[in-house]
């Protein structure tokens, strides 16, 4: 089949069905007498999508469970093929999927790792080059020579995932793997990606971490229901997910709530009001892809201030700045909250964030109206556009009120650098002898 040059995936109108049994007969005996085990339903995992990668792209499938997401990406990596449609790969392939697959717990960590590689398609001389940096990479130097089976699951993790990273591989699929080991590991693990993405390998990766998908993807795919429901920009497309899955998790408490209450939720001048009646009660959740959340807590007001404390939409790159946050309680049950904020640029790269959890600064809900002061030193960013970020969210991370876009300001800077920040630096010049 022909192919893009530009492209190292193409997948083309792909289905995928499974057969899931009520209650499947386990050996002979059973099966000839209780035949109805015998039955099943055909589920249709994926219902002909349709997508390109390019090389040198990091592309996100997100969704929730279920949707799609691992079978799109075992489909290719050839552990299972479609139904229908066609699946198109240009490069060598290592994915982080099934970590450890085909480890052999007698064997030793360092002949698990000429198995390993091999399975993704290394040559013994191959695997001699790279043997050094996967010990390195593994921190398992003193163990390597250990049966596997003597390892922790932590330790069985961080040897295949160091296998798997260091194939020169053209193509990289991961699957909810990045939870490898300590804290430190796992930012290990991250920062190799990154270099992976940058040196040119092409990486499509599934999770669930929203902060992952906006800063190390470029593309961000959200598969519903076996079906693409939208296909862009990391940053609109995870904002578009967010939105919907709370909106869908709020209408979910709704429901349940309709059949234990008969309070009915109406909304007047931005806040709840609660009364008593029989009728059913209102959809007061927000629901748009920039602006959603519960309304437990909302955001009465904000204001951004400069050194002067006055309101302002423009700042200076030297100056300290103020936000006052105003917010209202609907719900009382509500406790305990966490405030953030983020600054991104105007193409929506993430440049700064920070919250209150983060701070160890505890924001107790004592009555309905409350107000919390951020107070920011000197930004030190060039001059440009920039965007402001705030959001209200419980402490089990439910968001309450979230605003990916709730104010647009401007930085001005007597310095011309490239780039987003400023900071002080020196030339010196030595003249040849």
């Amino acid at each position: 089949m022909y192919m893009s040059n530009d492209n190292v995936i193409e997948v083309h109108n792909v289905t995928k069905s499974f057969k899931v049994f009520y209650d499947r007969s386990h050996n002979l005996k059973e099966y000839a007498i209780f035949r109805k085990r015998r039955a099943y339903e055909e589920r249709e995992v994926l219902k002909g999508i349709s997508f390109d990668v390019k090389k040198g792209e990091a592309v996100g499938l997100i969704g929730h469970n279920g949707c799609g997401k691992s079978t799109t990406l075992k489909l290719l990596t050839k552990i299972m093929y479609p139904d229908s449609g066609s699946i198109v790969m240009k490069g060598r392939v290592s994915s982080l999927i099934e970590l450890g697959a085909g480890f052999h717990p007698d064997m030793s960590g360092r002949e698990n790792i000429y198995i390993n590689a091999s399975i993704f398609g290394l040559s013994h001389r191959e695997i001699n080059e790279r043997l050094d940096d996967i010990i390195q990479f593994s921190e398992l130097r003193e163990y390597i020579d250990n049966p596997v089976r003597t390892y922790s699951s932590g330790m069985y993790m961080r040897l295949a995932f160091a296998v798997a990273i260091n194939v020169n591989a053209d193509i990289l699929l991961v699957d909810e793997i990045l939870a490898v080991g300590d804290a430190n590991f796992q930012a290990k693990c991250l920062q190799k990606m990154r270099s992976l993405k940058e040196s040119g390998v092409t990486i499509v990766l599934v999770s669930h971490d929203s902060g992952v998908i906006k800063s190390f993807c470029d593309r961000a795919i959200w598969i519903n229901d076996g079906k693409i429901v939208a296909d862009g920009k990391s940053m609109n497309v995870e904002d578009e997910y967010l939105a919907y899955m709370n909106a869908q998790r709020y209408n979910d408490e709704i429901e349940k709530s309709e059949a234990n209450s008969s309070e009915n939720t109406d909304i007047k001048d931005n806040k709840i009001i609660i009364t008593k009646s029989n009728t059913k009660s209102g959809n007061s959740s927000i629901t748009s892809a920039k602006h959603f959340g519960s309304r437990k807590v909302v955001l009465s007001s904000l204001m951004l201030c400069n050194s002067m404390g006055k309101e302002t939409a423009v700042l200076r790159e030297d100056e300290a700045y103020e936000i006052i946050y105003k917010y209202h309680v609907n719900d009382h049950f509500v406790k305990e909250i966490n405030i953030g904020m983020g600054i991104f640029d105007i193409d929506g790269k993430w440049i700064f964030g920070t919250n209150t959890v983060l701070c160890n600064t505890r924001v107790i809900i004592n009555g309905d109206e409350g107000t919390v002061h951020f107070h920011g030193e000197p930004l030190h960013l060039l001059s440009g556009e920039y965007i402001l970020q705030v959001a209200i969210v419980g402490m089990d991370q439910e968001p309450y009120d979230y605003h990916q876009e709730y104010k647009h300001f401007q930085v001005l800077s007597p310095y011309k650098e490239s780039g987003i920040i400023h900071y002080n630096t020196k030339w010196t010049v030595e003249n040849g002898v």
